[in-house]
This record gives structure tokens, sequence and C-alpha cells, in this order.
């Protein structure tokens, strides 16, 4: 396998069509996610359509021991990953205190633990060859708070500024992390999530012009990228600095109430 890509979160979404766009530019993949059917389907759609390779591991990386596993499996398999995108994760509304317990320790082991633990895996192995890159999929929410969001919000700023964090460090090498910060997409993430009743998902951008944003950025080396903003979101985006930290709950609050 050549130019290979390990995309988690591949069955849908951004991931999906982050896994088209790698395979149209004739590379490699290696995709993770917890449903194989849908992995064995874009398998053969990709490789028939591209003639590339693709390699499928199917794993709950919300799992403690599932990260290893992925990179045991990798390479005992022998493939080299050129390109790391840690796409995996997922959010919920509603108030903190009344949502499940449970759903708040998934959330933070896939959107935190686990995209640590697989940077900390792979890293190594890019810097001793002085050359790789990584995508981590955050989001906007990661630069303000999210009342009735309020754990997801906080694990995209932990994406975030550990994403940034390491871009410096790695900065005299040949090896870059870039952060890809999307506004509200038209993924099954708005469904599963109940975002797609609130007024933050009113509009939304395609899936693909974000993966093609992010990965774009990626090639080049970007630190951040920020996708599928309206206009509206752009300029309130711009204010979120200046904006007294009460008004800034408040509005965010009220985005996202469910109608």
């Amino acid at each position: 396998m050549k130019n290979v890509a390990l995309i988690s979160g591949a069955s849908t979404g951004i991931g999906r069509e982050l896994a088209h766009i790698h395979a149209e530019k004739g590379g490699d993949l290696v995709i993770v996610a917890r449903s194989k059917d849908k992995l064995e389907t874009l398998k053969t759609e990709l490789e028939k359509k591209h003639a590339i390779k693709v390699f499928v591991i199917a794993k709950d990386l919300g799992l403690p021991e599932s990260p290893k596993k992925v990179y045991n499996e990798i390479k005992q398999a022998g493939i080299e990953i050129e390109i790391l995108i840690n796409n995996a994760g997922f959010g919920g509304v509603g108030v903190f205190h009344e949502l499940d317990y449970e759903q708040h320790m998934a959330m933070i082991n896939l959107n935190v633990t686990s995209l640590t633990a697989m940077t900390r895996l792979f890293l190594p192995d890019f810097v001793e060859r002085n050359s790789g890159k990584i995508l981590n999929t955050s989001s906007t929410a990661s630069l303000m708070p999210g009342p009735l969001q309020a754990v997801y919000f906080a694990t995209k700023a932990y994406v975030t500024s550990f994403s940034n964090a390491l871009s410096e460090e790695l900065a005299k090498t040949n090896v870059t992390v870039t952060n890809l910060m999307p506004g509200a997409t038209e993924t099954e993430f708005g469904a599963s999530s109940g975002m797609d009743k609130t007024a933050m998902f009113k509009k939304t951008a395609s899936a693909r012009k974000v993966a093609e944003a992010g990965y774009n950025a990626m090639l080049k080396g970007k630190i951040d990228v920020i996708s599928g903003l309206t206009t509206a979101q752009k300029i309130m985006t711009s204010f979120i600095p200046f904006m007294p930290k009460k008004l800034l709950l408040k509005t965010v609050k009220s985005m996202q109430q469910t109608k």
C-alpha cells in the first residue's frame, strides 16, 4: 500500500468524504469505524472506482483498548501510515446533570481519550522518519463554552488546544498537525445529537465541502481551518473574543434550544 491515510469515523459524514477525496488522489486507505458493513461497502466502492487498496478495521474507538488494537493490527499488516485523520466523535444536546452519565463518559472517551491515544501511538513513527500529516476534526464549538452541550464543546476545545500545541512542538520537523473546525454540517451527527432541531443547524454545509477544506489545509500544513459557516456565523465567530461572557453564554444557549 502507498500514501496510506488512516481515517477514523470513516463510515459516514465528513470521514466518508475524506476517504473519497484521498482515494480520488490515488491514495490507499485504512478506514476505521464501528460498522463493519458500512466500511466494507465503502471499501468495495472506492477500490472499484479508483483502483486503490482499502484496509478495513471495525472497532469502537470509544473503548479504552481499541486504539492500541488498531495500531497493532496495522503494524502486523506491514502498513505504513502517512496521514492520520482523527475524525471519530459524537455529541448530544441537553442539560448536563439530566443527560445520561454513561453518554458523557463515552463522549469524553471517544472525542478526547481515543484521539489522544491514536495520535500518541502513530506520531513517534512520523517523527522517526520525519514525514507525515495529522488532521484532527474539532469544531467551531471549540471556540466557546456550550450551554446545553457542555461536554461536547469542552471536548472540542481540548482537540483544538491539543492540535495547536503539537503543531508548535513539531515545528522543526516535516510532520504537521492541522485542526479542522467545521460549523454545522449536513451529516448524521445532527440527527444523532439532536442538533438538527436547533437554530444552530438551520443552515448546514455539505460534508464534502468541509472535508475538502480540511484535506487541502492539511496538505498545506496549516494549523487551523474553519469551514462551513454562513456569513452571519462568520461575523458572530469573529466577535466571540470581544463579547461579554454572560452574553456569549446566553446567545449560544438560545441557539441550542430544541424547537
